[in-house]
């Protein structure tokens, strides 16, 4: 959208959280009129729209809210909430933060989406441009806002961005060069009406508007999305699948234990899997997508081994926390759902202590039964779900329910032997006894930091 046409139009933003205030500058720094509505009292937020003299709102949504003709929600918004009901039924264009941001984007997007492994596909692709040398910004649900960096690109810069089906539910115009898809598992369905289908199409807005020179990288291995690609991917783009079990033409795979890559009709072996620092099958396909991505981009091979040879991870996400007693502690409290645990539980040799619970999202924990009995030596219930955990379990490993985060931790040191995993990797939301999955990571961490050496 040209400048000119920013300043012709009013905008609502509903929502003053990080991205909703994030976007509302970038679009009043443009010199378009905004307004700004938010249900709940925020202060900072208040007084931040005060400095800049935005007009806004809080405590409650008015009529005000729609004397607009482009409503942009914050991801935290869903589209069933009865100002965007009534905006859709008036007739008013409704667009996420992430589409209003790639107006103001001179340079080229990668957009990295999925139900798991984003935010350390996303932080791993970004190293690898920092690595390399190549300018480029780190944005989107990964925790700053697109609308917070985007005004800082020229046209030598890539965006690097992890997406939700949150912030692609209402994009229109966004379209990324490199498009990445890294797998569909049931979550957030309650912001779906319940539908799968819904979900899945979500997802697929990442690549909706890509077209021929573009590129779409996606799970081979995953049946769902593999479907979904063959069903809705657009005419013309080229098609980087990859793969940790068979052989594929084109995209990534692992020959002989070495990752393995084809673009563009020129094969190329990157690195031995066991060289690579970030563990377990759902990692190597993290680390597949990233380095296609950054292949795409043209980042050289050399660059890329370097970077998956050094890369830590990500906080929350299987990260290591201390050894003590022989015991390893790992915080995996970004696992919020029960296919992150799937795939955690096998990055594991050692018997595992794990911390399971919280707020539930209608999980079925059957899928995890046969890894339990196989890696865990006990399950520790917690929050909200802590029943059904132990319901789930109790029949196959010996299950403990705590009241506390100190007292799981405390249970969890008790039943681990020298040797094991104590890991937090929840399968649930936070919102029981925390702010956010981050929040409960810290408070893990901190808890397993306070423990002293010697008998539990």
């Amino acid at each position: 959208m040209k400048r000119e046409d920013l300043q012709t139009k009013r905008y609502s933003v509903i929502g003053a959280a990080r991205s909703g205030l994030a976007v509302a500058r970038l679009l009043a720094g443009a010199g378009a009129r905004v307004f700004v509505s938010e249900s709940t009292s925020r202060p900072a937020a208040e007084a931040e729209l005060h400095r800049l003299q935005i007009p806004c709102e809080f405590g409650g949504h008015t009529a005000r809210l729609l004397e607009t003709d482009i409503l942009v929600l914050s991801p935290g918004v869903p589209s069933s909430a009865p100002p965007v009901r009534d905006a859709l039924a008036r007739g008013i264009r409704v667009v996420s933060e992430l589409e209003a941001a790639s107006w103001f984007c001179p340079g080229p997007i990668i957009a990295i989406t999925g139900t798991n492994g984003k935010t350390t596909t996303t932080t791993l692709a970004g190293r690898m441009f920092g690595d390399a040398r190549r300018p480029a910004v780190v944005g989107g649900n990964i925790g700053t806002a697109f609308s917070d960096v985007v005004d800082t690109m020229t046209a030598d810069h890539t965006a690097v961005l992890e997406v939700s089906s949150f912030q692609l539910d209402h994009v229109d115009a966004f379209h990324p060069k490199v498009a990445v898809l890294l797998n569909i598992t049931p979550d957030h369905l309650d912001r779906y009406e319940h539908s799968m289908d819904l979900y899945i199409r979500s997802k697929c807005r990442v690549f909706a508007r890509q077209g021929a020179g573009d590129m779409l990288i996606y799970n081979a291995d995953d049946e769902i999305t593999s479907t979904a690609v063959k069903q809705y991917a657009p005419a013309g783009v080229t098609l980087l699948p990859f793969s940790a079990h068979v052989t594929l033409s084109s995209g990534a795979w692992v020959a002989d234990g070495v990752m393995t890559t084809a673009i563009g009709g020129t094969r190329t072996a990157v690195i031995p899997v066991q060289e690579i620092s970030i563990r377990g099958t759902h990692n190597l396909y993290n680390a597949m997508a990233a380095t296609l991505a950054a292949q795409a981009a043209g980042i050289n091979v050399a660059s890329l081994r370097a970077t998956m040879k050094n890369f830590k991870g990500v906080e929350h996400r299987l990260e290591h926390v201390r050894v003590l007693d022989g015991v390893t502690y790992v915080n995996d409290s970004k696992a919020t759902n029960v296919d992150s645990v799937w795939y955690a539980l096998q990055s594991f040799d050692a018997p595992l202590v794990v911390l399971i619970g919280g707020r539930d999202k209608g999980n079925d924990y059957s899928r995890l039964n046969d890894l339990v009995k196989k890696h865990c030596r006990a399950v520790i219930a917690i929050g909200e779900s802590a029943e059904k955990v132990v319901a789930a379990f109790s029949s196959i490993v010996p299950v403990v329910q705590a009241a506390t985060m100190p007292e799981a931790v405390q249970q969890a040191r008790g039943a681990a032997q020298n040797g094991d995993v104590v890991l937090l990797s929840p399968a649930c939301a936070s919102f029981d006894w925390f702010d956010n999955y981050e929040h409960r990571g810290k408070v893990f961490k901190e808890i397993v930091h306070a423990l002293r050496g010697g008998a539990a």
